[in-house]
Formats: C-alpha cells, structure tokens, sequence
C-alpha cells in the first residue's frame, strides 16, 4: 500500500496529514443584507473560524437585482443579496482579504461576483496574488441537480474556462472553480454517482481549458472539489479515497500532467443538509458530527458543518457556533492529528474503495458512450440516474429499509418548537435605497460603454474578466451585466 502523500494519493494529498495543519474550518453563512451578514462573519471569525464561505440569495444566484420584479419576496432568502460592488465593499468591510481564505458559492453569475471581490482587493493595494479562496463556478452540475443556470452550456463553460485561465495567470492561489458534488448528491444520487458524475465534470473543465490552449501543469493545481458528507460512515470515506485516486491516475496516465499538485484532488466537504430532519433536531447535531468525523477521516482540506435548525429556518448565532464547535472538538480534543490516514488498511474500507472506483469507471464509459458529458446533460442521462437514486433512496425511507431515527423510527409526537431566525427586514430597505443610490451618482455614460464593450467582447473569444472587473468597479450591477450578457448568449431552455 502506498504511503500517504504520496501517487495516486488514495491516502490524502499530504505527506504529514493533519499533523501539519488542521483543515480550513469554512462556515457556510449568508442572509439577508451585506450589513448583516457581515456581522455574522465577524461573530464566526471570533469564534475560531478559519475561512469564510459565502452563501449568496437566490435572485443574486440567477443574476437578478434585487429590485427586479423577479426577485420579488426572495429578499436575502437563504443567503445574502449582491446587486453591485456597494454591497460587496460592505460585505467583508473589516475583513483582511490578504489574510483570510473566502470561498463563494456561486455558480452562473460567479465571474461577476469574484470581479468585484478583485475590484476591492484593487481598491485596498492588496495585490491578486495574496488573496486564497474559491468561487464553486460549476456551471454543469446545475443543469443535472441544483438549477441555478442562466446561459446556454457553451457560453456558460466559456465564462468558467475565462475565470480558469485568468486564475492561472494573475491569481494564483485562488482556485476558480470548485468542481460540485455537493449538490447532485443532495438532489438524491449516491455515493458512486456523487463521485463519477462529479468527476466527469472535472474532466469536461479540463478538455475545455486544454480546447482554449492552455497547458495541463498550469491550471490544474488550482482546481479544487465540493464533495457531500452522507450518512454511511465508512461509505463515505471510501468515496473521498477513490475520488482522489480516480482523479490522480487519469490526471497522469490520460491528460499527462507533470507536476504532483496537478494530480492532487483537493476538496472542501459539507455535512448532508438532505439528512437532516425537523423531527427531534438536537439529533442532527450527532449527524453532523458523525459526517464531520468521516470527512476528516476521508482527508479532506476544508470543511463546513450544517447547524442543527437548519432543516426548519437559516441557522441562529448559536447553533452556528455549535456546528463550528463540532468541528474544534474533532480537531482538538480526539486524536485526529495523532496519525496519517488510522484507518487505510482495514480490508472493508478497502475493499468500498476499490468498488467505488470500479463504479465510477463503469459509469465513465456510459457517459462516453452517450458522447460526453454535454450530451448527458442534453439527453436527461444525469437527472434520469439522479432521480431514480432518490425515488429508491425515499422508498426506503417509508419502508423502514433505511433507518432515520425520529422519522421511521423511535417517533416521538410532542417535539418541541425551535426558535426559528428570521431576517431583519428594516434591511431590505437599506438595500433597495443603497441600490437607487449607486445607480444615480455613479457614471452611467462610461457603464453604457463597457457594456457595449462587453456584448462585443462576448461574440469573440476574448477573456472577460478583465472587462467583468472594469463594470463592477465603475458598479454595474449583476443584473444589468447579467442582461447584456443574455442579449448576445440567450438563456438555457432545456430540452
């Protein structure tokens, strides 16, 4: 067996294992205003987080302003509302951007938001390359699992293929796509589906970025995943260890890559919002720390833990720090750090391993068979897989097959009321009237230009990015970007 740190890492990326550093603890966070949601970074930074990770509103997701009449009542809903650079500089007012890693969790309009997070990097004197982060950027698993797409395929992996190579060339300690299983596997898949699926997309990025020119060893170290955290223990770890192993051997047997962090299958992980339950939720704080614990044994890099509330509303201050306490319990308190990898040899983790990635070959081979990952997409073969996992996944729910205790079994009828979070609304206002502001004292001639620009630029094979960062920091807003944008591309129908 193969020392951990070593090709084709099925041990973990590194050597010394969290005996060197402690993963990135990266609590997802995200509601209503910039105000607020700042203030929520704050409280989660004094309490010993470690990064921050960004969860943006619905119309932000979709490219909307917040006072598009599509974005009526969805008023930082889930997450905080960007319209323009004004609530970004307010949004990590305070926050050292040269010191602290930031993952955001946007997928269509993703260039844009990560524009105007270089902009303010611009506007501090903070140069490109100090700043560490993410943006997800994984446009092809929303049109297999979560949805939030605006543009056609092509376009859209244009724009992640611009952000990849501007990443290579001017930022490089940022990783500018975060390659999403996260998401299949909440909309029902399984492990192996998670793992193949996830890892075809990768591979899909790659023959697109290699299509534009670019050379394998100077993008690939800055690719980086988002994998699930379910609930069969060893199950999961298994996937993160066939994942990496997958990963490793086709990034140096198929694409011929040279250099070690080429090979490497970075990942931050997620605790399964889809196993949580209203139902007696002081239990999910076991879950969650049960899936912490196999993420951190799987050898992941950075992680984040759902709060107990979250399957009833968006997760208070407390059991925020909580689900962060969670996490500094593992690392601090049980050994973790103690060894590299304790459980690699036992014959059953093993033996999962080696089947995941037997499966997720097998599936490689019907996606190439179907012709490649866009066809799936084109011809249902993905949502099909999905949603025939999650039909069985929910069948075996209400017949008691798989155990979830609280729902199926050990029910009880009196569960005590939560104290749900709501968002201050008196925000919302502030938002709308910042927004009003901006559009009025900002140069609206000199905007109108670039977006011209922008329209022709799109027709043509030049890199965005640079432009994207021109708009946002004269601030143009997402929706106005996002509209020019859509009048030369269209939007994704369907099939």
């Amino acid at each position: 067996m193969e020392k951990p740190g070593k090709y084709p890492y099925t041990r973990g990326i590194h050597e010394n294992g969290f005996k060197s550093k402690i993963w990135t603890m990266r609590m997802f966070a995200g509601f209503g205003s910039a105000e607020e949601t700042n203030s929520r970074f704050k409280y989660l930074l004094e309490q010993g987080q470690t990064g921050l990770s960004v969860a943006f509103d619905l119309p932000t997701l979709y490219g909307y302003d917040s006072d598009d009449p599509l974005a009526q009542g969805e008023f930082g809903k889930g997450g905080v509302a960007i319209s323009s650079l004004a609530d970004m500089e307010i949004l990590f007012d305070g926050i050292p951007l040269d010191s602290v890693s930031t993952s955001m969790t946007i997928n269509a309009p993703a260039a844009i938001i990560w524009a105007m997070y270089l902009a303010i990097s611009d506007k501090r004197k903070i140069p490109f390359s100090q700043l560490r982060g993410t943006i997800q950027n994984d446009i092809l698993k929303e049109y297999t699992a979560q949805n939030e797409f605006i543009f056609p395929i092509k376009p859209s992996i244009r724009l992640v293929i611009d952000t990849i190579e501007f990443a290579s060339e001017n930022v490089p300690k940022w990783n500018p796509v975060s390659i999403s299983g996260y998401h299949i596997r909440e909309a029902g898949a399984t492990a192996t589906q998670e793992a193949a699926f996830t890892l075809a997309n990768g591979f899909e990025y790659i023959e697109s970025a290699l299509n534009r020119g670019l050379k394998i060893d100077e993008f690939a170290p800055q690719l980086s995943f988002f994998f699930n955290v379910h609930d069969n223990f060893f199950e999961e770890i298994a996937k993160f260890r066939a994942a990496r192993r997958v990963w490793a051997t086709l990034l140096k047997t198929k694409y011929k890559a040279k250099v070690d962090r080429s090979y490497w299958l970075r990942t931050h992980a997620q605790t399964s919002g889809a196993t949580l339950t209203k139902q007696q939720p002081e239990n999910n704080v076991v879950r969650v720390s049960l899936q912490a614990l196999a993420a951190t044994l799987g050898g992941i890099q950075s992680l984040h833990t759902n709060a107990m509330d979250e399957a009833i509303s968006l997760p208070s201050e407390k059991s925020a720090q909580l689900a962060l306490r969670t996490q500094q319990i593992i690392a601090h308190e049980i050994g973790i750090s103690d060894t590299v990898d304790p459980l690699g040899g036992s014959y059953y983790l093993e033996k999962l391993t080696n089947q995941i990635e037997k499966e997720c070959y097998d599936y490689f081979e019907l996606i190439k068979n179907q012709g490649g990952v866009r066809n799936c997409i084109n011809n249902g073969f993905f949502v099909r897989e999905i949603a025939d996992s999650a039909r069985k996944y929910q069948q075996d729910i209400e017949d008691i097959n798989i155990t979830k205790i609280g729902v199926n079994k050990f029910v009880q009828t009196d569960d005590v009321l939560q104290d749900v979070f709501f968002n201050n609304s008196l925000h919302q206002q502030l938002h709308m009237d910042r927004l009003n502001y901006t559009r009025s004292t900002r140069n609206n001639n000199k905007i109108n230009s670039l977006l011209l620009d922008l329209r022709s630029a799109s027709k043509t094979d030049r890199n965005l990015m640079p432009l994207l960062i021109d708009l946002v920091k004269c601030y143009a807003t997402v929706g106005e970007i996002t509209s020019a944008l859509k009048d030369v591309w269209g939007e994704y129908e369907g099939n």
